[in-house]
């Protein structure tokens, strides 16, 4: 297993691809923090949350947890940018026909696949981080524009920076191993991240204004609420536990398809 994780971490070490993606995470961080705090500055109750992003309130942001807030509300933005990823490192094996060489070289497809999750969960990792430190640096500047007081961002500050990193770390994992199953059955990384944008912009607000009750139990819905380490609708161990439930079916339909398909063409 440690083998075919090196390898991958390897073969998925490509500057232009992980600079891409840690400038992408670094973006969308800095300018969620800009407009959150704007947008809740004044005191009032936060605006409707936009298509993958869900606001705190001004007191939120004005509490011990005020400097990673951006994490949570920029969570599936940030999904969407790890499942491209993810897709576009999954999908090029299959467009360059590297696959045949790998599953030549170690006829074991699962330990091909674990291999590949398992380095591009160290990837998630690292751009997690510079999400994380993104926000700490962007929150500053954007609480005092907007005239945040962030006398109780001194408290408990490890605490609350660990678990914000871990909470938006196990929400992208998901969002990855989302995009490699899509990737795994399209072949095509185009096809996978228009899905997945597809999705969080247009298809779970649909079901949601036509089914609110199902809300909850919705991917976008469950990763946020993962990500916030909790939310009013969705306690912190459902959205764990619900989180988990995506991971493991998503393993097993990306494992089965990788056994089974023929790579031969």
């Amino acid at each position: 297993m440690l083998a075919e994780v090196r390898s991958e971490l390897t073969r998925t070490r490509r500057r232009g691809v992980l600079l891409g993606w840690a400038g992408l995470t670094a973006v969308f961080a800095v300018l969620v923090n800009l407009v959150m705090f704007q947008a809740v500055g004044d005191g009032t109750a936060p605006p409707g949350d936009g298509p993958g992003v869900s606001f705190p309130s001004a007191a939120e942001l004005a509490g011990p947890g005020g400097p990673v807030a951006g994490l949570a509300a920029a969570s599936n933005l940030l999904g969407v940018v790890t499942l491209a990823f993810w897709a576009i490192l999954t999908a090029t094996d299959y467009s360059t026909g590297l696959i045949r060489l790998l599953a030549s070289a170690q006829p074991r497809r699962g330990r091909l696949l674990a291999g590949k999750l398992g380095a591009l969960a160290l990837w998630t990792a690292g751009t997690s981080l510079v999400a994380l430190v993104a926000c700490l640096a962007a929150a500053p500047a954007a609480a005092r524009s907007a005239g945040i007081d962030t006398a109780a961002w001194s408290d408990d500050v490890l605490p609350t920076v660990l678990s914000a990193w871990v909470n938006l770390l196990c929400a992208l994992l998901v969002w990855g191993v989302v995009g490699v199953v899509l990737a795994t059955l399209s072949r095509s990384a185009a096809v996978a991240i228009s899905v997945g944008v597809g999705y969080v912009l247009v298809v779970e607000s649909v079901i949601e204004a036509a089914v609110g009750s199902a809300a909850d139990w919705l991917p976008g819905t469950t990763l946020a609420a993962l990500a916030q380490g909790g939310s009013a609708s969705l306690s912190y161990l459902g959205a764990l536990g619900l989180g988990a439930a995506y991971t493991a079916l998503g393993v097993a339909v990306a494992a089965l398809v990788v056994r089974r398909r023929d790579i031969t063409d």
